[in-house]
């Protein structure tokens, strides 16, 4: 394996780490502009995350291990996706490894993590969460892999890079009705996986409507400054999946250091480019009462499942 591919791997999970409080600086700053505000500017969130990380942590009486392993759980699992995925190039030493089961079974271990650490508080507010976590995953996560294998069925393997290499070989396979269809899910998917309006609001601690920060309420210091930058990693990561299946342009397929390069810069404006359309959405868009949700992710599912039967049938033409 070349050194670009060993760079590529390095790059991902340095982007991801560093970029992903970036990504929501800008997202808060979109909104912030959308609705009249001037905005705390791009870096608060690294502000936010640097006061946190020097204050005392605190846990509370009663807790065990799950509470406190859950927050640096949640960012090593989201670090190794970022490696896996084929954000920047599909030639990789990790490429082999990146099966699609593979990474939806890291998403949902992080998940499962701060829903366990939820319930290890011993708070109302902290299980009421994790129950409606655990709810909202159930619908997530199938969903996910079955919108990721549609894409598959044409390429043939579970395998994400080999996926997308397919996808750069053969662009119209995107604009078929499976990838549409499948496209259309997974964005739903991502919104609810991460905790976005109209599944979840991130700004909100509305007792009644709040299903993330429920679990996280009883975090500070430092170990709440790793649950904010796992959150912000797992949504440029998911984003980043998006960008990759639906948009592979300028993803590297081959050993050259210049395709790296061009990858790096085409990767971070499709994930800002992303992130602003979703933050500029969220202005307009009304947050569901919370059992409409799941009639909204079944109907991602429903989508996902159409994408899968359209792959299968136009695959054998």
């Amino acid at each position: 394996m070349s050194g670009t591919g060993f760079a590529a791997v390095t790059a991902q999970v340095v982007v991801v780490v560093g970029g992903a409080p970036l990504l929501a600086g800008l997202m808060r700053q979109v909104r912030a502009g959308m609705e009249g505000r001037a905005g705390a500017g791009i870096g608060q969130p690294w502000r936010d995350m640097r006061k946190l990380l020097r204050k005392e942590p605190i846990t509370p009486v009663g807790t065990g291990p799950a509470f406190r392993t859950a927050p640096a759980l949640l960012v090593a699992t989201t670090a190794v996706v970022a490696a896996l995925m084929p954000l920047l190039s599909t030639n990789t030493p990790l490429s082999g490894k990146a099966d699609l089961i593979l990474v939806v079974a890291l998403l949902a271990l992080g998940t499962v993590a701060l829903a366990l650490a939820g319930l290890d508080s011993g708070t109302a507010f902290g299980g009421m969460g994790a129950s409606r976590e655990m709810t909202v995953a159930a619908l997530v996560e199938p969903t996910i892999l079955v919108a990721v294998f549609a894409f598959s069925i044409p390429a043939g393997s579970t395998n994400l890079p080999a996926i997308v290499a397919g996808a750069v070989r053969d662009p119209s396979r995107l604009a078929s009705p499976a990838g549409l269809l499948a496209t259309a899910a997974l964005a739903v998917a991502v919104l609810a996986e991460t905790g976005r309006i109209p599944v979840d609001n991130p700004a909100t601690h509305l007792e009644l409507t709040m299903v993330h920060e429920a679990m996280v309420l009883e975090y500070a210091g430092p170990d709440l400054a790793l649950v904010e930058l796992g959150s912000q990693m797992r949504l440029t990561v998911l984003l980043g999946l998006l960008a990759s299946l639906f948009a592979p342009w300028g993803i590297a397929t081959s050993s050259s250091w210049a395709a790296l390069a061009v990858a790096l810069v085409m990767f971070i404006v499709k994930v800002a480019l992303l992130g602003t359309v979703l933050a500029a959405a969220e202005v307009f868009w009304a947050k569901l009462r919370l059992f409409r949700v799941p009639e909204l992710l079944a109907g991602s599912f429903l989508l996902a499942l159409l994408a899968v039967t359209a792959s299968y049938f136009l695959s054998g033409e």
